[in-house]
């Protein structure tokens, strides 16, 4: 195997993750997986909420103003440990996986909250007398035009909290759920190829953000203005 020795005397083997790539790969699976449904779940939920916000519906909104700022203003961490940790002291017991999906589901979606309603709040009240002058009622206004103008504006907010959910997910360590980075320190914790493996991890996610990132970029630019190019 080949190895380099550092100025430090620790000798580099670039070639130790390679026999290790079906449990990262499978970690990374499992990163995947629970990204993926706190990311769905926390953008259908901030659309709602955001819109509930927008509309300003008495008491709901109000609702709305507490979750958001509850789950902002709370580290992710806590929040982890309390569904993982405290509920179970409740009688409500939730495996790794359940517990991380739903805490990236309700981080995001109080962000995403935010995201959205700034966005449905920026469309011009000029659109909307026109629609409604129409004879569009409240929620046909919101429908036909403050939903569709205000999602685009905002695409890029919701795009950094989207990446964020899916960074966050290694927070899951905490729990000893066997995400990526889990699976990385058992390794480690093994081997003790520290440099190695978590080299190796940082470009896997620093790759998939970088896919993200483009993948939003080019929405955001086809969404950019209606009917433009």
């Amino acid at each position: 195997m080949l190895s380099v020795t550092g100025a430090a005397g620790y000798h580099f083997e670039p070639g130790f993750v390679a026999h290790h790539l079906g449990e990262l790969g499978a970690g990374l699976l499992r990163t995947l997986a629970v990204s993926a449904v706190g990311m769905a779940g926390g953008l259908l939920v901030g659309a709602l909420l955001g819109a509930v916000s927008a509309l300003r519906v008495p008491v709901a909104r109000q609702l709305v103003t507490v979750y958001v700022e509850l789950f902002r203003n709370t580290p992710l961490l806590v929040q982890i440990f309390f569904l993982y940790f405290a509920l179970p002291e409740t009688g409500l017991r939730l495996g790794g996986f359940t517990a991380g999906w739903l805490s990236l589901l309700l981080w995001g979606g109080a962000y995403h909250t935010e995201n959205f309603r700034a966005g449905f709040e920026a469309v011009e009240s000029g659109r909307i007398e026109a629609c409604r002058a129409l004879g569009f009622g409240r929620l046909g206004a919101f429908r036909h035009v403050t939903l569709p103008l205000g999602a685009r504006v905002a695409v890029p907010s919701v795009t950094n909290t989207l990446i964020s959910v899916f960074k966050n997910s290694s927070f899951l360590v905490a729990i000893g759920y066997p995400e990526l980075t889990e699976t990385a320190v058992g390794i480690v914790a093994v081997t003790f190829r520290v440099f190695e493996v978590f080299l190796a991890i940082g470009v896997v996610y620093l790759l998939l953000v970088r896919l993200m990132s483009l993948g939003a970029g080019a929405v955001e630019r086809r969404l950019a203005t209606p009917g433009g190019h």
